[in-house]
């Protein structure tokens, strides 16, 4: 096509409808590259969750800890896998009588198969180390 009076040439309509595609086709690679790195991740920490939970190893926390929160955002959605006890009374800064008589004092606070306890964020290397789950 020619331009008229000094316009810009108009592409034709197949070449506008191969952008759109290879711009289309572009935005699908990149979703599902993450899409699939994000499905790995979920399974790995899913079976670290798991083992952790069938040794068993269980956390108690409170919703108003930061360090809590933390530990819960390291594993992600994975984290619904882990023996949990919250301590904290909706409402208040007490702790639950159930927390109270199992005699936490700090959160978060790990307690491992061997009776043996750890207070603070800790990391998946002490974990697995802690319990003998294997690292994710």
């Amino acid at each position: 096509m020619s331009a008229k009076n000094g316009e810009a040439p108009v592409p034709p309509k197949s070449a506008l409808l191969r952008k759109l595609l290879t711009a289309v086709l572009v935005v699908a690679a990149f979703f599902g590259a993450y899409s699939l790195g994000k499905l790995k991740r979920k399974s790995r920490l899913d079976n670290f969750a798991k083992c952790l939970a069938a040794k068993p190893v269980k956390m108690y926390g409170a919703y108003w800890c930061p360090h809590c929160a933390e530990q819960k955002e390291l594993f992600g959605s994975s984290f619904k896998f882990i023996p949990y006890t919250e301590c904290g009374v909706p409402g208040s800064r007490e702790e639950s009588p159930a927390c109270k008589l199992a005699g936490i004092k700090n959160f978060p606070t790990w307690e491992f198969p061997s009776g043996e306890r750890k207070e603070g964020k800790l990391s998946f290397q002490v974990l697995s180390e802690k319990s003998t789950c294997p690292l994710p």
